[in-house]
């Protein structure tokens, strides 16, 4: 009897061993992971602990925001300390300054020999820009008034997907200047304009792209002596162009 069950305990130790040797253990899942799951519609850049245990900073392009993997749920809005200063607020600020510096260090490389050329001033811009964005024919107009600034532009239309065809067009143009000029004012594509060529089109999608790298959120994006201008600020211009 006592054989016996020395003999059943060892077969049951080696069936126990058995199982767990067949049994895989999941490695735990990553919060980035976890909101990729959970969320895939929502890009993001990066993903950090907070000081609340639990949640994590979210950063997605210029925008940060909170996430709760336990819960799955997305926290917008600030985190305030005792101090009454917004920590969301600081990092946004500090994150602004890091894009705006990688932006400039893109600029340099920019190959501007693909860019339109408008102007033969001492003064250099560079411009992101669109054909069918108001704000950027504002800035175009106030441009117009001065004969002291050589401007290479790129086009981004990032709010206006249609406006590629007027890209194309002025990138097809023999005299590209004008062709922006009068895009820029409103006009439509000529009826005897000859289709974009395979060439155009690939320069076109080029400009959007070096856009990209460079960080362009929105248009119009201007870049003088070493500072990025946003949107049409003609003042900001005005200063930066004395």
């Amino acid at each position: 009897m006592w054989f016996t069950r020395r003999i059943l305990a060892a077969c049951l130790s080696a069936a126990v061993l058995l199982l767990l040797a067949g049994v895989s253990f999941a490695a735990p899942i990553s919060p980035e992971n976890a909101f990729r799951s959970a969320f895939p519609q929502v890009p993001f850049d990066s993903m950090t602990p907070t000081e609340i245990k639990g949640v994590y900073e979210v950063v997605s392009g210029p925008n940060i925001f909170y996430y709760y993997p336990e819960k799955d749920l997305i926290l917008t809005g600030e985190i305030v300390g005792k101090d009454l200063k917004s920590r969301t607020a600081e990092r946004k600020q500090a994150l602004s300054s890091q894009v705006a510096a990688k932006a400039m260090e893109a600029v340099k490389e920019l190959p501007l020999d693909k860019a339109v050329k408008v102007g033969d001033g001492k003064k250099t811009v560079i411009e992101f820009t669109d054909p069918d964005c108001p704000y950027c024919r504002k800035a175009s107009e106030y441009f117009t008034k001065r004969s002291d600034v050589t401007r290479y532009v790129f086009f981004a239309p990032l709010a206006h997907p249609a406006a590629i065809k007027k890209i194309e067009y002025i990138l097809s143009a023999e005299n590209k200047a004008e062709a922006y000029d009068a895009m820029m004012l409103g006009e439509e594509i000529p009826a005897s304009a000859k289709p974009a060529s395979a060439e155009v089109k690939k320069l076109a999608q080029e400009h959007l792209a070096l856009a990209r790298k460079v960080g362009i959120q929105g248009t119009p994006t201007f870049f003088v002596k070493g500072e990025q201008v946003i949107g049409a600020d003609t003042k900001k211009l005005d200063e930066l162009l004395k």
